[in-house]
Parts: C-alpha cells; sequence; structure tokens
C-alpha cells in the first residue's frame, strides 16, 4: 500500500442518500413520515401485547421482543438523518460515530436471531403441538429471547474494539449512518482481521439463522401437507404468512450487503439496501404482524377503547 497523508479523525462527514440538495426536502418528509410510523406501530404492537393477557404467548413475547428491535434499528439511524438534513450539517463525532456503529450491529444481530427464534417456535406450534406448551416454557422462552441481546452485545463491542485501531485517511462517509464496510474503505491501516471478522459473525447472524429458519420451514411444510383438509393446510400455513413475509424482507437485504462479494456491491445499492432494513421493514412489521392477525387486531382495539374512555 502507498503512503498516504494521515491525520487524527475526530469527526466524519456522512454525506447521505442523495448528493442533490434539492432532494433533501422530500427526503426529509419521507423519512420523518416513516420515522414516526415505525415508532407508533411498533410502540402499539408492545402496548397491546403486554396489556392483553391473552397475548402473553410465547409467539407474542417474541413479536413484542421484535418490535422493540425494530424501534431502536430505527431511532438509532434515522433521526441523527433527519436532523443533518434540517441543520444542513453532515458532521458526527468518532465517538458517536462509533456509538452508532455500535448500536447498529447490536439490533441488527438480536433482530436476525430474533427472527430465527420466532421460525423455531411456529416449528413447534405445528409439528409438536401437544408438547408446545411443555417445550416453549417461560425458561426457555426467557432464553430464547434474552440470548440475543446479551450475545449481540458482545459481538458488537468486538467490532468497535477493532475499529478504534484503525487510522483512517478520510472522513467523507458515502452514506447516511455510520456502517462498518464504508468506514474501512476510510482506513488506511491493514483491515484484514475487520475484514475476517465481519465475515465469521455475518456466518454465525446472518447464514446460520437463515439456515435454521429454512429447515424450520421445510419441516413445517411436509406437517401441512399431511392435514388431509384444503381448509386445514390453509388456516395452519396462515399462521406462518406474516413471517415468512418478514424473513423476506430481512434477509433479502441483509444478504445482499454482507454475504455477496464486494466486486458486486456498490455505494448505491449499500444504501438501498440500508434503507430496507433501518426504515422500511421497521416500519411494515407492525402492518404485516397486524393486517392479518385478528388477535394484535383485536388488543389493538381494546387498547384504543379504553385510552379515548380514559380521556373522555
Amino acid at each position: 500500500m502507498e503512503p498516504r497523508n494521515t491525520t487524527i479523525i475526530s469527526e466524519f462527514i456522512l454525506l447521505g442518500l442523495s448528493g442533490k440538495p434539492e432532494m433533501e426536502t422530500l427526503l426529509f418528509a419521507l423519512f420523518l413520515c416513516m420515522y414516526v410510523v415505525t415508532v407508533v406501530g411498533n410502540l402499539l404492537i408492545i402496548l397491546a401485547i403486554s396489556s392483553d393477557s391473552h397475548l402473553h404467548t410465547p409467539m407474542y413475547f417474541f413479536l413484542a421482543n421484535l418490535s422493540l428491535v425494530d424501534f431502536g434499528l430505527a431511532t438509532n439511524t434515522v433521526p441523527k438523518m433527519l436532523v443533518n438534513i434540517q441543520t444542513k450539517s453532515k458532521f458526527i463525532s468518532y465517538p458517536c460515530c462509533l456509538t452508532q456503529m455500535y448500536f447498529f450491529h447490536f439490533f441488527g444481530i438480536v433482530d436476525s436471531i430474533l427472527i430465527a427464534v420466532m421460525a423455531y417456535d411456529r416449528f413447534v406450534a405445528i409439528c409438536h403441538p401437544l408438547h408446545y406448551t411443555t417445550i416453549m416454557s417461560p425458561r426457555l422462552c426467557g432464553l430464547l429471547a434474552g440470548g440475543p441481546w446479551v450475545f449481540s452485545c458482545f459481538i458488537s463491542l468486538i467490532h468497535i474494539l477493532l475499529m478504534v485501531h484503525l487510522v483512517f485517511c478520510g472522513n467523507k462517509v458515502p452514506h447516511y449512518f455510520c456502517d462498518l464496510t464504508p468506514l474501512l474503505r476510510l482506513s488506511c491501516t491493514d483491515t484484514s482481521v475487520n475484514k475476517i471478522f465481519v465475515l465469521i459473525v455475518a456466518g454465525m447472524v446472518i447464514a446460520t439463522p437463515f439456515i435454521c429458519i429454512l429447515a424450520s420451514y421445510a419441516r413445517i411444510i411436509v406437517a401441512i401437507m399431511r392435514v388431509p383438509s384444503a381448509g386445514g393446510r390453509k388456516k395452519t400455513f396462515s399462521t406462518c404468512s406474516s413471517h415468512l413475509s418478514v424473513v423476506a424482507l430481512f434477509y433479502g437485504t441483509t444478504i445482499g450487503v454482507y454475504l455477496c462479494p464486494s466486486s458486486v456491491r456498490t455505494a448505491v445499492k449499500e444504501k438501498a439496501s440500508a434503507v430496507m432494513y433501518t426504515a422500511v421493514t421497521p416500519m411494515l412489521n407492525p402492518f404485516i404482524y397486524s393486517l392479518r392477525n385478528r388477535d394484535i387486531n383485536g388488543a389493538l382495539r381494546k387498547l384504543i377503547n379504553r385510552k379515548i374512555t380514559a380521556s373522555s
């Protein structure tokens, strides 16, 4: 590597989604609306599940955790972008950049593992219905929900500890938040250890959960095909349709960013994928899980009616 001028970087410049100033107002309005919908939708899901005793089951317990993660994932990235657009300032300090990166990986890892946990829950419910309550005990549910949070905390911390040893030759990040890949490109020191760790983590928290999901649904499909009536098969599969939609949204974008060769990735593709899993997916998840779910719809109506009655 040729020697390059280096200085101690105290702040980075987030170039954002578009370099066109005339697009800033449109982007601000669009992402503000998306963020408000994300916050309201996910908090309503959490409140509905916590307030209705009929929803105190493993499936909805994991869904409440997923809504909390989606809220955190969107809150970690979108508000900072909105502030940058509004103030016409694209600077972010070095400590804030690392903090944003930490929580981005923290929530992203928890999200990926929780989606796999929810697939396992559906597998047990459909393939072993008579033993469901025994297998999905409160202790196991606590471990399946709490484990990803603890695991993600340590993995994300290792990412940051590896980053603090790097020396950067520039401070212009072609992204709207501090993501790992764009920052590694700015480093003029050896990043091979970081890249190897990224691949290892991607294998553990993206590829492995995805394979587990495929295995779970392979068994689920076999079990559904054994149901004698077409109506019974449709009813059984409908309990999985919402989760399958979330799987397609989340893994369709993350696999493209972290497991595809760097030669086929571009800054534009990375930004588009990042928008999908930091803004679009967290916004859509509450709709996916509530539109076709009578239990959630009923709990939401009860919650809203109680609020209206209390305020009148």
